[in-house]
């Protein structure tokens, strides 16, 4: 396939007339399969191809796209990309396409996840399936395989070529009132097992039997590994330079200072072979190690292309996520603080304030209220509100750090008097 989209690419710069153009060309090679009620549901196998081409006229830009690569429909797309650019109004914040860079050498994505065949994820499946009906629940989820080819090239003469496969794998049980989920990503098939996921699964579900109603309030809370990555999310979503500079967000004037907690320390890594690094962006910018906060300081925020030439800075988006953890268990940050909740995720989260850096959210997938180094029961679920940068400087203790997604590791976090609003009846 790297042929085709290279054989089109070429033919895309000798045709082109326009002062500048981005061509994006991406095959992707999808493999779904749902689960509902204890029944798969769906199977979807799929292959897709397509070209993006983004072509500017002094500062008039167009684009168009298409899935078929013959002459024709190549000449077709340059001509409505570019008559669209003649025709549009003048881009202010037009920026040049990215000039040639020197890329990593692609490592290729691991041969255990390219490989997978749909037998081996019904099977799976199958076992998730059987461990529902011997507790007499239900079990829904999906697994999904995913490997991608992209290339992207510049009449500035960017040249380069990616690849990427993952698998995952997401399942929620659930008997009465009883519902749980778990949910994992990888990059290496043969590092998965469906065995320690129905384990964790098993394990969710069991603590959540009988659930009580507990006051609202302020409480130290450890927020597990996928609870912590949901927050993690929004947080990155608004932190962004422009927006801090222009005085929409929460982190004005805050670059190079303390304004997290000295526990927090946040970078995007190319160094770890297990999280997913592309080789660039989509713009061509060339993927490298990012501290964005170190012990809670401020070193780096996300800058676009076009605000970081115009300020004078290098580009940078949040590619992967590694959060520094530390080795304290959850047996022992129980111990640490009199009682408090364990958080299994989050969700619905929405911005109160986003100036304030302040949201709101609910909790999900289980709550376990725990006093004396002990989990004592479970807890139906709170609404939550909380100023996310604050809420950092209040953290007592670190997990290990582990990968939870493809792109993504973090720890379980014990965090003093998180502020809990409201309960809920479920």
């Amino acid at each position: 396939m790297k042929e085709k989209m290279t054989r089109a690419a070429d033919f895309i710069r000798r045709h082109c007339q326009a002062d500048d153009f981005t061509l994006r060309i991406h095959h992707t090679e999808d493999l779904y399969t749902r689960f509902a009620q204890n029944a798969i549901t769906q199977h979807i196998d799929g292959k897709n191809l397509y070209a993006h081409l983004e072509v500017a006229f002094d500062n008039r830009t167009g684009a168009a796209a298409v899935n078929q690569f013959d002459e024709e429909s190549l000449k077709n797309l340059i001509c409505k990309a570019e008559n669209i650019a003649k025709l549009n109004k003048p881009d202010p914040e037009y920026t040049p396409s990215e000039k040639a860079h020197e890329l990593r050498e692609l490592i290729k994505p691991s041969a255990a996840t390219r490989d997978l065949q749909v037998e081996k994820i019904v099977a799976d499946i199958a076992k998730c399936i059987k461990n529902a009906e011997e507790k007499k629940a239900k079990v829904s989820g999906i697994s999904e395989k995913k490997f991608s080819e992209s290339l992207l090239l510049t009449k500035n003469g960017f040249e380069g070529y990616d690849q990427r496969a993952l698998f995952s794998h997401s399942m929620t049980m659930k008997k009465g009132g009883i519902e749980t989920k778990v949910s994992l990503s990888a990059g290496n098939h043969a590092e998965f097992s469906i065995s320690r996921m129905i384990e964790q699964l098993n394990g969710q579900f069991e603590s959540l039997q009988e659930p009580q109603t507990m006051e609202k309030g302020r409480m130290p809370v450890i927020m597990r590994p996928q609870a912590v990555i949901q927050w993690l999310f929004y947080l990155i979503w608004t932190y962004n330079l422009r927006e801090a500079d222009e005085g929409t967000n929460a982190y004005t004037g805050q670059v190079g200072k303390q304004f997290f907690g000295d526990r927090f320390t946040f970078r995007s890594t190319i160094d770890d072979t297990k999280l997913h690094a592309p080789l660039f962006t989509n713009d061509g910018i060339p993927t490298k190690n990012i501290d964005w906060l170190v012990k809670g300081v401020i070193k780096n925020m996300q800058a676009d292309r076009y605000y970081a030439r115009k300020i004078n800075i290098e580009p940078g988006s949040v590619f992967n996520i590694f959060i520094e953890g530390d080795n304290t268990g959850e047996q022992e940050m129980m111990k640490l603080v009199n009682r408090g909740v364990i958080l299994n995720n989050l969700w619905y989260i929405r911005p109160i304030d986003m100036k304030r850096n302040e949201w709101t959210g609910l909790t999900r997938d289980g709550v376990l209220y725990f006093e004396n180094g002990k989990v004592q029961h479970a807890v139906t679920n709170f609404r939550w509100n909380e100023i996310f940068h604050e809420m950092t400087k209040r953290i007592l203790a670190l997990g290990p750090s582990v990968q939870i997604e493809h792109d993504a590791s973090v720890p379980a976090m014990l965090i003093d008097d998180f502020n809990f609003v409201d309960v809920t009846t479920f």
